[in-house]
């Protein structure tokens, strides 16, 4: 690779960003670092009837919280700005003139209700209606017309199209990084729209003239764009211009079924399809975030890379910094990836364990907070520690750990029925009042003191242990026994077990 690694993420603002787009968008920047390139956003907004406002804002804050921030675009302007394509628009007409001087486009002026007829012809005899070589000649174009024709329909403001002239009869080769070799005959293809007398280019013009003055060296987009990665190779060759290599990446699919991961799935089964959440301008319809269900960054990436792309080795966790090592476009799958969401939690799981225990403490704290408590950090950073490895979010400690906060209002009524028989309530009682006698309140003393009471009583262990752990915790669960009470204090446990001895 001579020239410096330049890509792109092209993203149109109509929407929150899919996790397919961010996925093409990890794609490109772990590509771009690998090889110290530079990582591109570019806003693809000429479609203005679609333009949904606070778009481009989500997309940028989705990038960032991804850990995948880039290098130019709106608000980093580098040297080949803007980075928007409405702010573009004076640069693609100039285009647009070139090719038709060049004979490689014309103007087209048939109205949409021409077109219309034509294909309903075409359908009534059994045939698809395309616009190229074999009918262009006969339609309302500059190829038909004389160039006075010509020159009064666009003088008295008539309304055109101007075409492509895609070649007839010939076999393109065309090399995709992901693909391999590819044969297209042109015969087949339309000759597609490139620019409007509104002075809006189409999507293919300003791609490829962004991408050629941006000098964008590789294209990694998903396998959507392969039916139109023909005419973008003829467009190069028609300006002269050397083409990027391109990598079309596979579809995300379904957790259940074919087709491609879609919104609605993530609604039926329970799961973000989107970074962070989204609320639609228009209806006001919130839609879920993996960052506002708890979800680490990290974790989101990691999932993400997996999905279409594999290291060849049998290690799963990766930070950026190896997943930017380890990528290798040849080692991304042709075909589609199916979505996993339990996948998801399992890497989310991963990554809670191995995170600091001072930004999970912050992070219950906050929790905490909400639900109106305000102990000391090092109470909460104590109960943390002892509680995370049953964790997969933040949320999950508060229900590993609430009664470390507040003493329980109920009992689990099947643990009830399992532990607390006839005799508990007199044995709980005298226990109460051995651990009235203890003096120095540590998990150690207490366990000493515990288990030389049950040797004297010659009491099996569960039947003094299960109805303690009720009493503390209101449910047989929880960390270490002697721990809790020790955290919670020898009041506050006297008082537990007095209560669940007067409720059961």
């Amino acid at each position: 690779m001579s020239a410096k690694v330049r890509v792109r993420f092209a993203p149109s603002p109509t929407g929150p960003l899919h996790i397919g787009g961010v996925r093409t968008a990890l794609f490109n920047y772990l590509f771009a670092k690998k090889h110290d390139g530079d990582f591109i956003l570019r806003i693809e907004d000429t479609d203005q009837n679609r333009y949904v406002d606070g778009a481009e804002a989500y997309i940028v804050e989705s990038l960032n919280w991804c850990g995948i921030p880039f290098d130019e675009g709106p608000g980093k302007e580098g040297n080949f700005g803007p980075y928007r394509q409405s702010e573009r628009k004076e640069i693609y007409k100039e285009y647009a003139e070139k090719l038709i001087s060049s004979g490689q486009a014309y103007y087209a002026f048939d109205s949409a209700e021409d077109l219309d007829r034509h294909r309903k012809d075409h359908e009534a005899k059994g045939k698809t209606f395309i616009y190229n070589w074999h009918n262009r000649e006969k339609l309302s174009n500059s190829l038909s017309l004389s160039e006075e024709e010509v020159k009064n329909k666009i003088d008295a403001g008539e309304p055109y199209v101007v075409r492509f002239k895609s070649p007839e009869k010939e076999i393109l080769h065309i090399k995709d990084e992901i693909r391999g070799e590819m044969e297209i005959d042109t015969s087949i293809l339309d000759d597609k729209v490139l620019y409007k007398s509104d002075g809006m280019p189409t999507y293919h013009l300003a791609n490829i003239v962004d991408d050629h003055l941006m000098q964008i060296t590789h294209v990694i987009r998903g396998e959507e764009w392969l039916p139109s990665l023909a005419l973008h190779v003829m467009l190069y060759r028609a300006f002269d211009w050397k083409a990027p290599e391109f990598a079309h990446l596979p579809l995300i699919l379904k957790p259940q079924g074919k087709g491609k991961l879609s919104k609605r799935d993530g609604d039926k089964m329970g799961f973000p399809v989107f970074p962070l959440e989204w609320k639609d301008p228009k209806t006001g319809e919130i839609s879920s975030g993996y960052r506002e269900e708890g979800y680490f960054p990290e974790a989101v990436t990691n999932m993400l890379a997996f999905l279409g792309w594999n290291p060849g080795t049998e290690q799963e966790f990766f930070r950026l910094e190896e997943l930017i090592e380890a990528f290798e476009l040849s080692r991304v799958h042709k075909g589609g990836a199916k979505f996993d969401p339990e996948k998801t939690k399992w890497f989310q799981q991963h990554y809670f364990q191995k995170a600091d225990n001072a930004i999970l403490t912050s992070e219950f704290e906050k929790l905490l907070q909400d639900k109106g408590f305000t102990p000391q950090k090092e109470y909460v950073s104590e109960i943390v520690g002892l509680v995370k490895e049953r964790a997969v979010f933040v949320e999950d400690l508060w229900e590993q750990a609430y009664f470390f906060f507040m003493s329980p209002t109920s009992y689990d009524p099947k643990n009830a029925k399992k532990a607390w028989k006839n005799d508990t309530s007199a044995l709980m009682d005298e226990l109460k009042t051995e651990l009235g006698k203890v003096e120095n309140w540590t998990a150690d003393n207490l366990q000493t003191e515990v288990k030389t009471w049950i040797g004297k009583k010659e009491v099996g262990f569960g039947k003094v242990m299960q109805p303690l752990r009720l009493a503390l915790v209101g449910a047989l669960q929880g960390p270490d026994l002697y721990k809790i009470a020790e955290l919670i204090g020898k009041e506050e446990t006297l008082s537990r077990v007095e209560k669940a001895i007067e409720t059961l």
